[in-house]
């Protein structure tokens, strides 16, 4: 079997450190969820995250509630840290999709099964999204996109993180494959066009409203609720 590519785009050192603290919007933190379950080299960053806050809450603890600010600035919450990060492994295994499914096992609880479960809804152009069931901060949907296709133009309100879980998609930015995810922040406006050939399958997760610049798109958009 050919190894899966090794994904080029990754959320940045902010994005995994919210998700490593639990601050993130739940649609947000799916994405990242879904995105470091199939990227290697972002386990091992979480991991240091999450091994980081745990130093420094135990540090905290040591502190005592009344010297909590001279504990933080002892020499021994770095060369705690830097002993639990050393600790780590320099990479860790693949994360197989869940049992008996064909999705990263984030995700695949959230749809309840893999592909065949995921409940498609037609939007036009023969694009077809399944809003999944998050919290009320963010909303998260996958999107199926026939190969050669567009997504209409359009900007942000807002943020919108976007993983491609099969196929590519290609933009004013760059090329997304499988593993890549994407931050789109208000100054982006884009059209991504899925490759031709097999559809583009992602998953996108959005704090606020799009913002589409022709008229028939935003005519749908209460429709999709995008």
């Amino acid at each position: 079997m050919t190894p899966r590519p090794a994904p080029r785009h990754h959320p940045d050192a902010a994005l995994l450190m919210a998700h490593a603290a639990g601050t993130l919007p739940e649609a947000f933190s799916l994405v990242v969820a879904t995105h470091v379950s199939l990227c290697d080299t972002c386990r091992v960053e979480l991991a240091a995250h999450e091994e980081t806050g745990g130093a420094l809450l135990e540090m905290m603890a040591e502190g005592g509630s009344g010297r909590h600010e001279a504990a933080m600035d002892q020499d021994g919450v770095l060369e705690k840290v830097l002993e639990r990060a050393q600790a780590l492994p320099e990479a860790a295994p693949p994360a197989p999709p869940a049992p008996g499914t064909d999705l990263p096992e984030p995700l695949a609880a959230y749809v309840g099964g893999g592909m065949d479960a995921i409940p498609w809804r037609r939007v036009g152009g023969g694009i077809r999204q399944a809003v999944l069931e998050t919290g009320p901060d963010a909303s998260a949907r996958l999107l199926y996109i026939p190969g050669g296709r567009a997504v209409p133009d359009h900007g942000h309100r807002g943020l919108e993180l976007t993983l491609v879980l099969s196929g590519a998609f290609s933009d004013s930015e760059d090329r997304f494959g499988p593993g890549d995810l994407e931050l789109a922040t208000p100054e982006l406006e884009h059209t991504p066009v899925a490759e031709p050939g097999a559809p583009c399958i992602c998953l996108a997760a959005t704090d606020a409203p799009l913002r589409f610049t022709g008229l028939l798109p935003r005519l749908a958009q209460r429709l999709m609720g995008i």
